[in-house]
């Protein structure tokens, strides 16, 4: 039976918590509360990590058709109530409701491929007579849960990516503590809610609402934790890395993500999906086009189409069905993008279109212009914020392309296969799109980066491998 979330509960070992200390969860649209979660603490994450200890021992045992069932029935429940999810999506966050929507169903999409992955956790038997004097052993391998999953992530996808976590860790026999963005929380108690009314046994499962500098380092460093899946910043990653210990890590860390439009691309779909990559989410997204390198005999009729489009995108209410991009997530946020793009700007850089700030939202904005060691250049902007840049041939836009500390994934525009696969060979990223743009990801592909982007690779399939241990098994005949 569905019910409607208060705001003033956690899902602390399958159970709903109040606590008298709250938080308050704000529309970013106008800064209204929307309404407030508990504000854990310390005391509280020790509690919950008691409660998934026995959690993981649950969970080993459950058998796969368990496991199969209890997704399946999650995802559902979330494709019953998908214009719930979607609201609270937009509500909560930046998304627009078009967005939210489509966010939902990658959710859903998610979870029944850590149904269809769960029966293929497989082993393998072992040739131990390899070996001159091992001729009377045998046996194989198999792979088992590591333990208690800490999942911490981020607003700009709080359903899905939250699904990443939850999903894999499920389908492979772990217990997991979410403890998702303060800002947007309600997504993840929402998708707590349909793992409970599925049957998850108690004690799996724990969704923590609270402040990270209250309640993270209790999750990541302590002992029985055996693996830390983070999504967010460079700098908090790192952060966790040196406070972490001896366990498992995997880090989606974010990107500065380039795209490639060579002379002989088809310029409007370079356009097309360049726009859509830059100023979707309000740009608030990991793969969001960044910095378009372009080349000298297409770049004025690139850029003429670039600006053209843009300047017909629809900023407003984040629930009218025409709106194209809402607000960021906060008016601070605004602000700091508003700050990185005068700054460029006060560095010679030339304002192409939009730059102006009201409140949370900021106008889809374009540079070009932009000296190399300028912040906006080297660091993600996280905001619907691209450089334009002139390039003279495809080594040109590579060295260019592999100039910053990110590595998430890039795109590339070309009709000559020897291009695409210098550029596959040659850029540093975890995954190149020929003819897309950079922001491309469905959720069965695996997904992360080098360098500053991160370490592992999410994807279901592949969270999995990381959320498993094989365990060698041999009989002396």
């Amino acid at each position: 039976m569905m019910t409607t979330i208060k705001g003033k509960k956690m899902f602390i070992g399958g159970r709903w918590i109040e606590k008298l200390n709250t938080m308050d969860v704000c529309d970013p649209e106008d800064n209204s509360i929307i309404t407030t979660v508990p504000k854990a603490s310390k005391e509280d994450m020790l509690a919950t990590i008691k409660m998934a200890e026995e959690g993981a021992g649950i969970a080993a045992k459950m058998p796969v058709h368990e496991r199969i069932s209890i997704l399946n029935k999650a995802a559902d429940y979330v494709e019953k109530y998908h214009e719930l999810f979607a609201n609270t999506i937009a509500s909560e966050g930046s998304k627009t409701i078009k967005e939210a929507r489509g966010e939902v169903s990658r959710c859903i999409e998610t979870l029944r491929l850590s149904a269809e992955e769960a029966r293929r956790i497989n082993g393998e038997t072992i040739p131990f007579d390899q070996m001159p004097g091992h001729e009377n052993r045998i046996g194989y391998y198999y792979n088992f849960p590591i333990g208690i999953i800490a999942a911490i992530t981020p607003f700009n996808d709080p359903l899905n990516l939250v699904a990443h976590k939850i999903g894999p860790a499920i389908a492979s026999g772990n217990a997991i503590i979410v403890k998702p963005a303060s800002l947007t929380p309600l997504s993840a108690l929402l998708l707590a809610e349909a793992f409970d009314d599925a049957g998850l046994p108690e004690k799996v499962l724990s969704v923590i609402t609270g402040s990270g500098s209250e309640i993270g380092d209790t999750l990541v460093t302590h002992p029985s934790i055996r693996m830390v899946s983070f999504t967010g910043g460079l700098e908090t990653g790192e952060s966790i890395a040196k406070k972490a210990g001896l366990k498992k890590l995997s880090m989606e860390l974010g990107s500065n993500s380039p795209v490639i439009v060579l002379d002989d691309a088809d310029v409007d779909d370079a356009v097309n999906g360049s726009v859509s990559g830059a100023f979707g989410a309000v740009g608030q997204n990991c793969l969001g086009v960044q910095r378009i390198f372009i080349h000298d005999d297409v770049y004025v009729r690139f850029t003429d189409k670039f600006i053209q489009q843009i300047e017909q995108y629809k900023v407003g209410r984040k629930k009218d069905e025409q709106t194209d991009m809402g607000p960021l997530i906060s008016e601070q946020e605004a602000i700091r993008v508003e700050q990185w793009v005068q700054e460029a700007i006060d560095e010679g850089a030339e304002l192409l279109t939009g730059g102006h700030r009201d409140g949370a939202f900021y106008e889809p904005t374009v540079l070009t212009n932009v000296t190399p060691t300028a912040k906006i250049a080297r660091e993600e902007i996280f905001g619907p914020v691209v450089i334009l840049f002139r390039i003279c041939d495809l080594s040109d836009a590579i060295d260019q392309a592999n100039s910053v500390n990110y590595g998430l994934q890039a795109g590339i525009f070309t009709k000559d296969i020897h291009q695409a696969f210098e550029a596959i060979g040659s850029l540093e990223v975890g995954g190149l799109l020929i003819n897309d743009s950079s922001d491309y990801r469905i959720d069965g592909m695996p997904f992360g980066g080098v360098k500053g982007s991160g370490l592992g690779r999410e994807g279901v399939k592949f969270s999995i491998q990381d959320m498993v241990e094989p365990k060698v098994v041999q009989f002396k005949l």
